[in-house]
């Protein structure tokens, strides 16, 4: 059975490689501004919003695309507020300055589609604690990571540098990295599209 990635994360594109899982990658554009936006508005839960946009993607391309579809979407919260990835290096070291000695979570979902219906769902939330960094680590930080810190919601790498960040945090490593990769396989293992 085919697999597919609709996703352009090189993050979720690598997990996948690195696990053994033979996929392809099609990714179809949807307005995730337009629909955020809207659920916001409305009033929507957070989990229900980062569900919705995962949804979207896997059933965008499962429409198109026979086999079974893996959809995923992650966005942070912190103090309530629900943020996107940074658009400039400066957004990105505000938000790391505002997170300093703070805890924020990551929120994500992953969702597979098979005919262009959702088969199948998993939400995950990781807790994240930032340690007491100074304004030169962070400085030595961005110097080095540069635009990389452009691609994340939290404005960083949790499988790279950005572990230096952090003091504790409570939740599934592969979470953190925007795919919750074990539950994910087991249903990959139920639908004998890998080996069990």
């Amino acid at each position: 059975m085919n697999i597919i990635l609709a996703s352009g994360s090189p993050t979720r594109k690598q997990i996948l490689e690195d696990s053994g899982v033979i996929f392809e990658v099609v990714v179809r554009p949807i307005d995730e501004a337009s629909i955020k936006s809207a659920m916001i508005q409305e009033g929507a839960s957070k989990l229900s919003i980062v569900s919705t946009l995962a949804e979207l993607k896997s059933i965008k391309v499962s429409s198109e695309t026979p086999g079974l579809v893996i959809g995923a979407d992650q966005i942070m919260v912190f103090d309530g507020a629900i943020y996107d990835k940074p658009k400039t290096i400066e957004e990105a070291r505000t938000r790391l300055m505002a997170i300093r000695n703070q805890t924020h979570y990551l929120m994500g979902s992953v969702v597979v589609s098979e005919g262009g219906v959702s088969v199948w769902r998993h939400s995950s939330k990781v807790e994240l604690k930032a340690r007491s960094f100074t304004d030169k680590f962070i400085d030595n930080y961005i110097n080095q990571e540069g635009e990389a810190l452009l691609q994340t919601v939290g404005a960083y790498r949790f499988e790279k540098r950005g572990s230096q960040l952090f003091s504790s945090v409570k939740g599934d490593f592969f979470s953190v990295l925007g795919l919750p990769l074990l539950p994910l396989l087991d249903y990959l293992r139920t639908r004998n599209a890998i080996l069990s």
